[in-house]
């Protein structure tokens, strides 16, 4: 069963218990009345026999429910908002995880490459879509060396070169 119909029922119970808890109440604060109302301020000394201390010994039971009643209302508020937390918090370690799973594949991939291909992967990873203009100048590799390393790279299948009118964009691949 999970969290949020378990909190429903205990809603309900308690909100029932309640209700049951309220009518009891009534009915011992009623059924002493009479007893009060004849005696008045003037009571007998003696606790055994006074209404108004009968009738506070008789609610005590019946307060200490309405405690227990607020407690499991209580809980079952928590467990019906508690569910959406922790949804949230497995849902946020789950993308932690995928990301640093993510980061240690990139980490091993680049274990295989040599330096150029390394500052150019790293390049466009930070910045996906890079011309290679640009990311000449953020690897300072020449013109050449940038154009066999994209090459090599492009043979792997690790990068995607984009023709876009007289430049090529760079772009990683979706596996990495």
């Amino acid at each position: 069963m999970d969290n949020k119909k378990l909190g429903l029922i205990l809603v309900v119970f308690s909100v029932i218990l309640f209700v049951l808890l309220g009518i009891i109440r009534v009915s011992v604060y009623n059924a002493y009345e009479p007893q009060i109302t004849y005696y008045g301020e003037s009571c007998p000394s003696d606790p055994k026999i006074c209404p108004h201390s009968l009738r506070e010994k008789a609610l005590i039971p019946i307060n200490a429910g309405f405690v227990i009643a607020f407690g499991i209302l209580s809980l079952g508020i928590y467990l019906i908002f508690f569910e959406k937390g922790q949804k949230e918090l497995i849902k946020t370690l789950k993308e932690t995880k995928e990301e640093k799973l993510g980061e240690e594949k990139f980490g091993i991939l680049l274990s295989g490459l040599d330096e150029g291909e390394k500052k150019a992967i790293k390049a466009v990873k930070e910045q996906d879509g890079i011309t290679q203009a640009t990311l000449r100048i953020r690897t300072d590799l020449s013109k050449t060396k940038l154009s066999i390393v994209l090459a090599g790279l492009e043979k792997k299948g690790l990068i995607k070169k984009v023709v876009k009118g007289k430049t090529n964009q760079i772009f990683l691949k979706k596996a990495i």
